[in-house]
């Protein structure tokens, strides 16, 4: 097994930490994450998943344990010494629409980055990234409200490319979207990754949806992980009782299928206690 490109080690996060009210929100959380690997962290809203993400890219406080990134300690670090490392790790938001200014032409936008580093001939590499994410090469003079949410998640991927990372942090990128176009993103940072060896860290509420496109999943209870393994493992038989509701609440597009698993996991609530019902 190679050494992981990313390491996280007892991470603890609380908000508030030395004050009254403090909340404590992730617990002694550890997980690796390999070049070219797509980890996915899962579990219900509150559960901690989108803080861990953020703690990595510096917008959470770290109040114990470590974060390395190329067995460099990147928790905690230095403004300017987060910039150094900002190209190598990008995020792709939930709502591409709030996270793309609206006031700037999609050219400026995925220029935008490549401009911060000092990359020359940026127009060539925005058409090479419109190209990436199968938008058309006039699309550079268009503004994000001329785009369908599928289409714009694409430019927000492909701006998450332009410095070309070793991890994208994708969180929550497809539940805003309907189920066809979920699928086809999910298709595209497949293929993205296929051909850039980039990992990804995915952060989802849906155990059906990461399943598609993991190697492995994480799920999160409560701050905590409760399970960990190989996405087929994780999503198809279960080893904690959490993971087993959050795969009974999965969607499916069978009708006979979806009424089966609704009948079950009422049969399975009805006997259970330990974990809150999942909406």
């Amino acid at each position: 097994m190679t050494e992981p490109i990313l390491r996280v080690r007892e991470l603890d996060v609380t908000f508030g930490a030395g004050r009254k009210g403090a909340k404590q929100v992730i617990n002694k959380v550890s997980f690796d994450l390999h070049a070219g690997e797509t980890l996915s962290l899962v579990g219900e809203s509150g559960s901690g998943k989108t803080t861990i993400g953020r703690a990595i890219l510096g917008l959470a406080p770290v109040t114990g344990g470590t974060i390395e990134f190329r067995k460099k300690t990147i928790s905690n670090i230095k403004r300017s010494e987060r910039r150094k490392i900002a190209r190598d790790i990008q995020v792709v938001f939930q709502d591409p629409y709030s996270s793309l200014n609206p006031s700037m032409t999609i050219e400026d936008i995925l220029v935008e980055p490549l401009k911060s580093v000092g990359v020359r001939d940026g127009r060539k590499r925005v058409r090479d990234l419109l190209d990436s994410v199968g938008l058309p090469a006039d699309s550079g003079s268009r503004f994000p409200k001329e785009f369908s949410g599928g289409q714009r998640q694409r430019v927000a991927i492909a701006r998450a490319l332009a410095l070309e990372p070793s991890v994208i942090i994708c969180d929550e990128p497809t539940s805003a979207l309907d189920v066809t176009t979920q699928a086809r993103v999910l298709t595209l940072l497949h293929e993205l990754q296929e051909r850039t060896g980039v990992a990804y860290l995915f952060i989802s509420h849906d155990l059906g949806v990461v399943n598609s496109i993991s190697d492995r999943i994480a799920v999160l209870y409560q701050g905590q992980v409760v399970e960990l393994g190989e996405a087929a493992q994780v999503a198809h038989h279960p080893h904690h009782e959490y993971t087993r509701r959050l795969q009974m609440a999965a969607p499916v597009a069978d009708p006979i299928q979806q009424r089966e698993r609704r009948e079950e996991r009422l049969r399975f609530l009805s006997g259970a206690s330990a974990a809150p019902a999942i909406g």
